[in-house]
């Protein structure tokens, strides 16, 4: 890639057609990095959310700028998105599993555990995201951090609206548990090494996909459902006037 200079660009129809496809990109692959984020907030105090989501998105596209230089190596490199898939459907479960109601004796989420998470799953995700942003760029280093810098809005925007619908409808947050499961799978289905072992079809990687999915969900469930069960040998009992 001729980096050049940042400012040595032209007007013309081809540059603002990198500029659009640039902007269709970042709509369409950052779903899923908004939908982590909204739920790594959501055990977040509601005033504390809005600025784990800039500090986290903000650092994870810095993080995306220095992956740039090494991004079409890594992912040739064996097992590095098959160790990413997996940590993928960790998270997943893990965000699933505080999201579900009965375990009251859970400590709340701090700013910098939202953040961890933030930064860990948005940089394993981001692979593909920003190889696809460097496509576009045809080369040119300004519409490369252009197309990074675009994301901050658009997924602070949809993280925050994420959130909030997630507090209203929390079918919303099995959605989200699903998509990081599907995103999980295809990262490990598209594995170079796990690609040059199973020489995976369309079924296969649709079916590895599918596992994603419920795997998170039931992973999630059964892991809320352990730490409810341990629930009362944890909790203080509440000693209450009629008790006195």
């Amino acid at each position: 890639m001729d980096w050049g200079s940042i400012l040595n660009f032209t007007c013309d129809a081809s540059f603002f057609a990198n500029v659009f496809s640039i902007i269709v990109v970042n709509l369409v692959l950052s779903g899923d990095n908004a939908v982590l984020i909204a739920m790594a907030v959501r055990n977040l105090p509601r005033d504390q959310r809005q600025k784990g989501i800039l500090f986290g998105t903000g650092l994870a596209v810095l993080l995306r700028i220095v992956l740039t230089f090494f991004v079409s190596m890594l992912l040739g490199i064996n097992f590095v998105k098959l160790v990413g898939g997996l940590l993928i459907l960790w998270i997943g479960a893990k965000l699933f599993m505080e999201s579900e109601p009965g375990d009251e004796c859970r400590e709340a989420t701090t700013m910098a555990q939202a953040i961890r998470i933030i930064l860990i799953a948005d940089l394993t995700m981001s692979l593909d995201n920003v190889l696809a942003v460097a496509g576009c760029a045809g080369g040119s280093l300004f519409l490369l951090i252009f197309g990074l810098a675009l994301s901050i809005p658009i997924v602070v925007y949809a993280s925050n609206l994420l959130s909030m619908l997630m507090d209203k409808y929390p079918i919303i947050i099995v959605i989200g548990a699903g998509i990081l499961g599907k995103v999980g799978g295809e990262m490990i289905i598209t594995d170079s090494w796990v690609e040059g072992l199973l020489h995976p079809g369309t079924v296969m990687e649709y079916t590895v996909q599918g596992i994603g999915i419920v795997g998170v969900i039931v992973a999630g469930k059964l892991w809320a459902r352990w730490n409810a069960s341990r629930a009362p040998e944890a909790c203080p009992v509440k000693v209450t006037a009629k008790d006195e």
